[in-house]
């Protein structure tokens, strides 16, 4: 058994919500900038070039990427031999994500009740998730979400028989009806399968994995592909403006689910697909 004080925890999220607010991982990075190289519309290609400058300032300078810096979802995968001492998990998470907010001087977005509104002025709550692994090694990744992306995605309780075609429309319909609002080129997470709770935890999971991490079973990594082309021949683009790129990527995570069931959930990220990792 190994004894993990809730103390690291706090630590770890306090330096990852300022940094992930402040540095892109270099998969999206090097994304946007492979899209800015083979772009051909003039308006697509400097907003683009605009992205890039933004992210080189944003880290040079130590400000956000964004005026949106968030609301922070916290995953943990933790090996099911670890025990946590020296307080409660929740309450240091978000005590870490209270001190980042402080430090790097993030606008603060979360608000306590979704019809009173008030603001808790801290970015608490965060958004905790955790997956028991064998093992004693916890792994941390800190996102950072703005609210434009995700209130753009769609959750759709499909019947078998619709199958991939009826996923791939559900999907490409859910971008073309976002248009530019979730601020594209975009990283879109599709979560297929589970039940109607688990589904859209599915479509969040898909945007943790890196661009360049085509999923593993072949037939669904066809599916990644068919779903970005189909994706980029909207030609939405850039902010809107055209071009060859609406989509960087697009990721997909699956779950067993009922024989009648075929739930579909599609998680938008815009580009600035903020996240960090961190074994702890």
């Amino acid at each position: 058994m190994r004894k993990l004080s809730v103390r690291h925890l706090t630590e770890a999220v306090r330096e990852l919500v300022v940094s992930v607010n402040r540095e892109l991982p270099t998969d999206v990075a090097e994304a946007i900038r492979v899209a800015w190289l083979r772009e051909t519309c003039p308006p697509a290609k400097e907003a683009l070039q605009q992205l890039l400058e933004n992210m080189q300032i944003a880290l040079e300078d130590g400000i956000p990427l964004c005026q949106d810096t968030g609301m922070f979802s916290v995953h943990l995968t933790v090996g099911q031999d670890v025990h946590f001492t020296d307080g409660d998990l929740r309450s240091a998470i978000n005590e870490g994500v209270h001190r980042g907010t402080m430090e790097g001087y993030l606008r603060q977005s979360m608000v306590s009740d979704p019809l009173f509104r008030k603001n808790t002025e801290d970015n608490t709550p965060a958004f905790l998730h955790i997956d028991i692994v064998p093992g004693d090694v916890v792994m941390m990744t800190v996102t950072a979400k703005g609210a434009g992306s995700e209130n753009m995605s769609r959750v759709q309780m499909l019947t078998p028989d619709r199958g991939r075609v009826g996923i791939i429309d559900f999907v490409v319909d859910t971008i073309r009806q976002a248009g530019a609002k979730p601020c594209p080129p975009l990283v879109i997470g599709v979560g297929m399968g589970g039940n109607f709770a688990t589904v859209t935890g599915l479509a969040k999971k898909a945007l943790l994995r890196p661009l360049n991490s085509p999923h593993t079973d072949p037939y669904y990594r066809e599916l990644e592909e068919i779903l970005l082309t189909s994706i980029n021949a909207l030609k939405i683009g850039v902010n809107g403006y055209g071009g060859l790129t609406t989509a960087l990527s697009v990721k997909i995570e699956k779950a067993a689910c009922h024989l009648a069931c075929l739930p579909v959930a599609v998680n938008i990220n815009c580009h600035s697909a903020r996240r960090a990792e961190r074994e702890v």
